[in-house]
């Protein structure tokens, strides 16, 4: 149990971090960076997309991405401004981080008794660059931090409680579940180590095992319903494949060559006073569960390292390197050296915190234009620019008759051009069904517009189609091309 200093230390905490986020998301604004990423604005129009679409509904939250962060920001984005500067995804992004800074220091203080392991769990977490930035616009990675810290928390209370079904622990799961796919080993670690925890509190194996059970009910159940949706909407029950283009060709099918880029890409995010610093907190951790029956719901934050299992596994189908993947593992890192720190003597809590917090930062400094995160952000700047001259052709001409382009692979493209006054229901996608596929086997009469993207991840669907079958461009004219994409005209209608 926290002590009421204590938790008015962890309120505070994250009062303070909803402040210094709020400071950090205008920081990023004020340099244009806050949709810099080309998955925070396609997040935009999926939330957008369920209202405004040429067939709006339920459908329209999609079966690739999860659905929940989509959810929460559905009606917001119907207000135009909200929409083009994704200010509401980023205050969800703020105020996601500040739950999941009260939530992971509470574990760490109600279990340690250390205010030390708390701030330093929260400090190397919040001060990271990437992470700073991450949480600075519209995309998911914040809100699944909160979900699963939230979850992490209430489960340790529940192991510690004498209540039966674990409503607040389940549903906190059962959220990150629906938000991202790495919340999905986390939780499945998260109760087995819950039954182990309650083992080691002295419960018998059958109790132990029924409470994970009545546990892993709600989680499942938000998969399955996500699982069912999918099936309904485009007729498969998993989508695992078909939006990239496996060229990790070294890491494709070599598990060792996929877990060195994961590692590689975590050192690069962080630096290896943060990633020690773990290792040693999950061997405190785990030397703490064997030896102290009171501490051992701690054990719970090494199912945070379970997401490593996501990246891992889609490097090894050859997914293309991505630094971002790696961002969960920062926070399990986080959390587990604040563990560490406060499983320490007390005496040398304050000084060990102090210092690992101080080479975390030198080695990867809070605000650091050049982090690699923000860096891999501008992978479209270029494109962003080149496409210019199809913006400028199709807001000059443009006649208000559909435009055909791929969510897929130019949803980011879509959110673009609301600062020019289009809306979603402007474009025919894939989100559209039966419409779309019909147009997919002969566009003319049925779109006045066709914008294609050429290049990125090989061409997306209509480019395809395009080189497969040399009548489908038929009645269409190259009206504009640049940043990769070709818009055509109709010639008729």
């Amino acid at each position: 149990m926290i002590i009421p200093g204590r938790r008015a230390l962890v309120l505070a905490l994250a009062a303070v971090t909803l402040c210094g986020g709020a400071g950090a998301a205008l920081y990023y604004h004020r340099l244009g960076l806050t949709l810099s990423h080309y998955d925070a604005r396609a997040h935009l129009v999926v939330a957008r997309r369920v209202i405004d679409s040429l067939t709006p509904g339920w459908q329209q939250v999609g079966a690739v991405w999860l659905p929940l962060p989509h959810l929460l920001n559905m009606l917001p984005v119907q207000i135009d401004s909200m929409y083009r500067s994704g200010a509401s995804a980023i205050a969800i992004s703020v105020l996601s981080m500040a739950l999941a800074s009260w939530a992971m220091s509470s574990v760490i203080m109600r279990l340690t008794g250390s205010a030390s392991g708390a701030l330093a769990a929260s400090a190397l977490l919040l001060l990271n660059p990437n992470v700073l930035y991450l949480q600075s616009t519209p995309m998911t990675e914040p809100l699944l931090f909160a979900a699963v810290m939230t979850g992490i928390a209430f489960t340790a209370a529940w192991i510690d409680s004498d209540r039966r079904w674990p409503v607040a622990a389940g549903l906190a799961l059962a959220a990150a579940c629906l938000t991202r796919y790495e919340a999905w080993p986390i939780t499945a670690v998260a109760i087995v180590l819950a039954a182990a925890g309650r083992l080691r509190r002295g419960e018998t194996i059958p109790g132990a095992l029924a409470a994970s059970l009545r546990m892993a009910l709600f989680p499942a159940t938000a998969v399955a319903l996500f699982l069912v949706n999918s099936r309904w909407t485009v007729g498969a029950w998993f989508i695992s494949g078909g939006f990239f283009i496996a060229e990790n060709t070294e890491a494709l099918g070599h598990s060792l060559v996929a877990w060195e880029q994961l590692r590689e890409g975590l050192y690069r995010l962080s630096g290896t006073a943060l990633v020690w610093s773990g290792y040693a907190g999950a061997a405190l951790t785990l030397f703490a569960f064997a030896r102290s029956r009171s501490r051992a719901p701690l054990v719970l934050l090494l199912a945070l390292a379970a997401a490593a299992a996501l990246p891992w596994y889609a490097y090894r189908q050859g997914h293309p390197f991505r630094i971002r993947y790696d961002v969960p593992l920062v926070a399990a890192c986080a959390a587990l050296a604040g563990a560490g720190i406060g499983l320490l003597w007390t005496r040398a809590q304050s000084f060990v915190a102090a210092a690992i917090v101080a080479l975390a930062i030198a080695q990867a400094h809070p605000f650091d234009r050049g982090a690699p995160l923000i860096v891999e952000s501008q992978r479209d700047a270029a494109n962003s620019m080149g496409r210019r001259a199809v913006t400028a052709y199709l807001v000059q001409h443009y006649d208000g008759r559909t435009i055909m382009m791929s969510m897929g692979s130019l949803g980011h493209y879509m959110q673009d051009l609301s600062a020019q006054g289009f809306r979603i229901h402007d474009f025919l996608h894939e989100g559209n069904g039966d419409i779309w596929n019909f147009a997919m086997t002969q566009p003319r009469g049925v779109v006045g517009w066709i914008a294609i993207e050429e290049k990125a991840e090989g061409g997306d669907a209509l480019y395809l189609e395009a080189k497969r079958h040399a009548a489908f461009l038929d009645g269409f004219t190259r009206v504009a091309e640049g940043g990769g994409v070709a818009l055509y005209r109709a010639r008729f209608y």
